[in-house]
């Protein structure tokens, strides 16, 4: 099934995007499990970012509220009024990432998909965010595959991700979908990054990158075939 438009009429009038971030990540991971070595397993990190607002009041005890405070105590201070720092829905951007763990090797990370959302790329300190994270991670030695299905945003975040390391812009930094396999190397006392990189449009299909689980093993990120899954068993196929 090609790439679909699910930021934009007619398909959210369907179903919102939110149903294809939270499902795809638990398809790959289903899939990447019946590939990988018997050593390896997937996990899954699913962070909406939404913030709880706790109603503080509902807890107070019946006897607590004839309490009065001695004037002479410190419990009569009262603090001055607030000056507000941030008024927003979300403190920080929902991640949709699907891990994979060596267990022989203490369950060490060696592989992230990140599948960007709209949130990850509306505002420099979320951007700043998301680039940190996988900048970190390549960091480790761990191999970044980066999604970027969003349509109504117009970052590039592998081109900042690009920068934040050293190097050149890439061949499709000028393109809101892209698609990429990041894996990091070491040669003695050098360190290079090599890509995988596709530039996928709606109304075309999704390619099929390497995962890389060692420096000399990887197993197909079928992209494709996962989407497909999930927008059929999401039933907006």
């Amino acid at each position: 099934m090609p790439l679909r438009d699910h930021f934009r009429p007619p398909l959210t009038n369907i179903a919102s995007w939110e149903e294809l971030h939270g499902a795809w990540p638990g398809v790959i991971a289903f899939r990447l499990d019946t590939l990988l070595p018997p050593d390896f397993r997937c996990g899954l990190k699913i962070l909406l970012g939404t913030l709880v607002e706790v109603d503080v009041g509902a807890y107070e005890l019946e006897s607590a509220r004839d309490f009065e405070p001695d004037a002479g105590s410190g419990l009569a201070w009262e603090a001055s009024a607030p000056t507000l720092l941030l008024d927003t829905d979300e403190l920080t951007p929902p991640e949709y990432e699907v891990r994979v763990y060596d267990e022989s090797a203490s369950r060490r990370l060696v592989a992230a998909v990140e599948i960007v959302s709209p949130r990850n790329k509306d505002r420099p300190s979320a951007r700043d965010e998301f680039v940190s994270k996988c900048h970190a991670m390549l960091q480790q030695d761990v191999c970044v595959v980066i999604v970027d299905p969003v349509t109504n945003r117009g970052a590039n975040l592998y081109a900042e991700l690009a920068a934040r390391i050293g190097a050149e812009p890439p061949a499709n930094a000028e393109a809101f979908l892209y698609a990429v396999s990041c894996r990091p190397l070491h040669f003695r006392d050098r360190t290079r990054v090599e890509t995988w990189e596709h530039t996928p449009a709606v109304g075309s299909p999704l390619p099929t990158l390497p995962l890389w689980i060692s420096d000399t093993r990887y197993v197909p990120l079928e992209l494709e075939i996962t989407y497909t899954e999930t927008c059929r068993g999401l039933r907006i196929a």
